[in-house]
């Protein structure tokens, strides 16, 4: 399998032994040893998954690298997190999912207002299976645990992913700046319920929400 480790913050290191990743088109920076490299259509999960993704608006470019070396990997100097899978399901935003173990699958699922709120559609990117995957913050990302006894509240445009058994409840007419008094017109939150983790950005994407 695959090994996936930061070098640094901004620029991810993969190990391949014969086996091979899935990273963002065009993230490559350098590689030694002997690698192959091929882009796949519709996030590399065939007619279906290609056609679901047009569907849904969660446009991803992937490449597989397959070989033998260390090939390192980044996007626009943006800082990266290495998540590991066990048999679990992490959900990403398709715009945040730098590389993830060829062996993990990918999907869609339904995510309802969060992704209206966004701009970003209506569903979002599913990983699952044994592995690691690469995350894409907007500076350092924070994983923020939830349990039954402490819910999370986040704003939807600092929102990068989540795994666990959590809930989404979409919540209207506020926000932390109109708490504070700042900012104008409706705004969104999600709150996350159960037992996960959440991972967040310290930026914030543009929303149809208004200034979040």
């Amino acid at each position: 399998m695959a090994h996936l480790r930061l070098q640094g913050s901004k620029v991810l290191a993969v190990q391949l032994t014969g086996d091979a990743v899935r990273a963002k088109n065009g993230s490559m920076v350098a590689y030694d040893g002997r690698m192959n490299f091929k882009k796949l259509s519709g996030g590399g999960d065939g007619l279906r998954g290609m056609v679901t993704r047009r569907l849904t608006g969660e446009q991803m470019e992937v490449m597989e690298v397959r070989g033998e070396g260390t090939c390192w990997f980044a996007d626009r100097a943006t800082e990266i997190s290495v998540v590991s899978l066990r048999g679990e399901t992490l959900y990403v935003e398709a715009s945040n999912l730098l590389c993830t173990d060829a062996g993990l699958r990918t999907g869609t699922t339904f995510t309802g207002l969060r992704g209206a709120s966004q701009g970003q559609g209506l569903f979002t990117t599913t990983v699952e299976g044994s592995g690691q995957a690469a995350l894409l913050s907007d500076g350092p990302a924070m994983a923020l645990r939830v349990s039954s006894a402490y819910p999370l509240q986040v704003d939807p445009g600092a929102y990068v992913a989540h795994q666990g058994q959590l809930r989404q409840h979409f919540q209207s007419g506020v926000n932390f700046r109109t708490v504070m008094g700042e900012g104008g017109g409706e705004a969104f939150q999600i709150r996350f319920e159960g037992e996960g983790v959440v991972w967040v950005q310290p930026s914030e994407r543009k929303t149809f929400g208004g200034d979040l």
